[in-house]
């Protein structure tokens, strides 16, 4: 047997012992509501911004330890924390103006709800969180905690989180994003606050350089509408089922719980 040969086989037989991927925990109602609070509280502690009526930006600095806090809820926090707290110090006006915080705010608030990084990977990129949340639905699809939908397919609800796609070509379903093969996407994700007839609201991070609650069109039966051209298109909407699954929740006739 070639040396090659035998790195290989060694690969295969440790891949064939591992213990297989664990269960995904099943949260009781008390981590969406906190989820849902923190956000709101977020929001509010950032001026209540709105894409209409912006507020006082990251550049502030009464808003420095807020992302700093972000950063802290992600494994790539430590270069944008020693970057920015050094600006901070020298009163440079340019903080937190790289790289981008959306994904480490909503990495920030799954984590302070008690979400744990088993069930909710931390991220400052929504690409790699959200390719583990799809994952997870794959191998667990009675028991994760989210589980992705076409935004054609699902009229989204408080607590799901709305998913679009930045790149100049964007994806058109969650299911093409297999086809990068794990590279880095530009996306943004938001947090759905409140549903109403014709709109959905949700709030995300580094929006307008805040925390800001956005309008979403929708149509007369709640799913989301295309966004205008130039704008980031809608490609996932992902089901937040946090306290609505067994033993929180009775369990479905067909042992998949329903949207």
């Amino acid at each position: 047997m070639t040396r090659h040969a035998a790195i290989l086989l060694g690969a295969l037989l440790a891949a064939c012992a591992a213990p297989p991927p664990e269960p995904p925990l099943s949260y009781p109602p008390a981590a969406r509501e906190r989820m849902l609070r923190i956000a709101t509280a977020e929001w509010e502690e950032w001026g209540r911004q709105t894409a209409e009526a912006p507020a006082a930006g990251e550049t502030d600095s009464a808003n420095f330890p807020r992302v700093l806090a972000y950063w802290r809820a992600v494994p790539e926090g430590t270069g944008p924390i020693a970057r920015n707290r050094a600006r901070f110090r020298q009163g440079d006006p340019d903080l937190w103006r790289e790289p981008a915080w959306s994904a480490a705010f909503i990495s920030f608030v799954l984590r302070a709800a008690g979400v744990d990084a088993r069930e909710f990977p931390p991220s400052a990129a929504h690409a790699f969180y959200l390719d583990a949340l799809v994952a997870d639905a794959a191998r667990f699809p009675a028991t994760a905690p989210f589980l992705p939908h076409d935004p054609g397919a699902r009229a989204p609800r408080v607590g799901d989180l709305v998913c679009a796609d930045r790149s100049a070509a964007p994806l058109a379903s969650w299911r093409d994003r297999a086809a990068d093969g794990g590279r880095f996407r530009p996306m943004h994700c938001d947090i759905v606050l409140r549903v109403a007839s014709g709109h959905v609201d949700a709030v995300g991070g580094n929006v307008r350089d805040a925390v800001t609650l956005s309008r979403f069109a929708a149509d007369a039966a709640g799913r989301l509408l295309r966004r205008p051209p130039g704008e980031p298109q809608w490609f996932a909407v992902l089901e937040n089922r946090l306290g609505r699954l067994p033993p929180w929740a009775p369990p479905p006739a067909n042992g998949i719980p329903s949207p």
